[in-house]
C-alpha cells in the first residue's frame, strides 16, 4: 500500500502527548507529536496473519526492527508535527516513525516505509550490538542487556 503526502495527510490524525529516551541516556519529557498511528496504516494495508514484526526503512537505508505487537494499540505512529510545529530535518522530518515506548533508535528518522514480515529481520543498529528490543526501562541498550 501507498500514500501520497496529501493522502495520507487526509487520513485521521493521532497525537502522542509524553516522554521520549535517547539511548545515550538522555530523555525529553512531555512532547507532543502529531501524525497518523501505525494501526491506520496496517488496517488499510491488511497484513496477513502470519504477520509478526515489522521493519521501517527510510530514504537514507536506515533500517529498525519491530515485533508487530510493539506498533499496534497506538504504540507507533508516523508523525510530521511535533510540539505543534512541522518536524525539522535534523529530527528526521517531513515524516518520522516514532515508537515512544522502546528507546528512540527505533523510531526512524525520515522514514520511506514499513515492510510487514513473518519473522524478524534486525536492523541497522540491531546487527551493529544494539539490543534487538531497547527498552529503556531495562536499559536495554546493547546485545545481552
Amino acid at each position: 500500500m501507498t500514500w501520497s503526502w496529501d493522502e495520507i495527510h487526509a487520513l485521521p490524525e493521532s497525537v502522542f502527548v509524553g516522554d521520549i529516551h535517547c539511548v545515550t541516556t538522555w530523555s525529553r519529557l512531555g512532547m507532543t507529536f502529531n501524525g497518523v498511528s501505525v494501526d491506520r496504516l496496517l488496517s488499510v494495508a491488511g497484513p496477513r496473519e502470519s504477520a509478526t514484526h515489522v521493519v521501517a526503512f527510510t530514504h537514507t537505508g536506515y533500517t529498525t526492527n519491530l515485533p508487530i505487537t510493539d506498533v499496534l494499540h497506538g504504540k507507533a505512529l508516523v508523525v510530521w508535527d511535533v510540539d505543534g510545529e512541522p518536524l525539522p530535518r535534523e529530527h528526521g522530518g517531513p515524516a518520522r516513525m516514532i515508537v515512544p515506548h522502546l528507546y528512540f533508535w527505533k523510531s526512524a528518522k525520515w522514514v520511506a516505509g514499513i515492510r510487514v514480515l513473518d519473522h524478524d529481520e534486525p536492523g541497522f543498529w540491531e546487527t551493529r550490538g544494539y539490543n534487538n528490543y531497547g527498552d529503556p526501562w531495562r536499559e536495554q541498550r546493547y546485545s545481552g542487556d
